[in-house]
């Protein structure tokens, strides 16, 4: 008996047609494939379903996951290898332990976000039942903490530590923004006045209060700094995951969408309401302005380091 389109279930649809764009060409290796928001959106899908599509594809080896890119198509000997990894053939959870649970939210939150992570959506991902993750964490919150400790886990410094209290400070805070730049959806696990208890968390604020200790700062002075230098990554790291997921919603890049605000912004500039902010973008070259975060967060932490040299230094006085 023929099976009719609509007996077919969803996330396979979607897994023929992406295999048919990757055997024709459409999708070449490397190339990024569409994200789970993406497929969600074109064929009108939840994000589970989507998940599915892609996590079917990852298991044939068409597909594979790429640090800070994505899900990218596979090359052609990965495609045509089979899979060899350890599955249990019904799907069922012996295979899964939480370190694979946490490291699988993780490429679900470098990839989409962290607002895309679902305990159903890792359950998808890793082929197992939708309950099985409950089994090692107690749910999405929990979930959050052990990938924020893991992720903190990851951070790399430098192996001499510096003597002087600034060179440490920059390290440090270095450090950590290169984590964020690795993982975006760090800086949006919650504010400040509510941190996450984190073992790797404070493994960072001892790097960051030892630089001080001794210099004759208070506690509390202490314990300020290492905040404000916290705030400074997190406050420009933010914007990492508002960018891809901005350029996901729209289909625009930052200059495709800057094109569209050309109208609005020149009835301001002709206005004449803004003499000061009309001079300074009639100065700039050419090329106008464009907003680096890399080279805004230098510029925030030189700035926010002079401005402390007086009180650490003072201090002792």
């Amino acid at each position: 008996m023929a099976v009719s389109r609509k007996d077919i279930p969803p996330y396979l649809r979607i897994v023929a047609e992406l295999r048919r764009r990757i055997a024709e060409g459409e999708l070449a290796p490397g190339d990024r494939v569409p994200s789970t928001r993406q497929i969600a959106r074109e064929w009108n899908v939840a994000l589970a379903t989507a998940t599915k599509a892609l996590t079917t594809l990852g298991q044939e080896g068409a597909v594979r996951a790429q640090a800070r890119v994505g899900t990218v198509v596979a090359s052609a000997d990965r495609r045509t290898a089979p899979d060899r990894r350890p599955r249990a053939a019904d799907g069922s959870e012996h295979e899964l332990t939480r370190e694979r649970i946490v490291r699988t939210a993780m490429e679900i939150a470098d990839e989409e976000g962290l607002a895309a992570l679902s305990m159903r959506g890792v359950a998808a991902r890793l082929g197992t039942a939708a309950m099985s993750p409950y089994r090692y964490v107690n749910g999405r919150d929990d979930l959050v903490r052990l990938m924020t400790d893991a992720a903190l886990g990851e951070m790399v410094y430098p192996a001499d530590a510096p003597a002087h209290w600034r060179a440490r400070l920059e390290a440090g805070a270095r450090a950590l923004w290169t984590l964020h730049r690795a993982h975006p959806w760090l800086a949006q696990i919650g504010p400040l006045t509510r941190p996450q208890v984190s073992p790797n968390l404070i493994a960072y604020s001892e790097w960051v209060l030892s630089a001080l200790d001794g210099l004759g700062l208070t506690p509390t002075a202490m314990y300020d700094v290492n905040i404000l230098l916290y705030s400074h990554v997190q406050g420009v790291a933010v914007h990492l995951e508002r960018e891809a997921q901005a350029a996901s919603a729209t289909g625009l890049t930052d200059e495709q969408w800057l094109d569209t605000q050309a109208p609005v912004l020149a009835s301001v500039l002709a206005s004449g309401d803004y003499p000061t902010f009309s001079r300074v973008m009639g100065d700039l070259d050419e090329n106008g302005y464009d907003l680096h975060l890399d080279k805004l967060f230098e510029l925030g932490l030189t700035s926010m380091l002079d401005g402390l040299t007086p009180l650490v230094e003072g201090a002792g006085g």
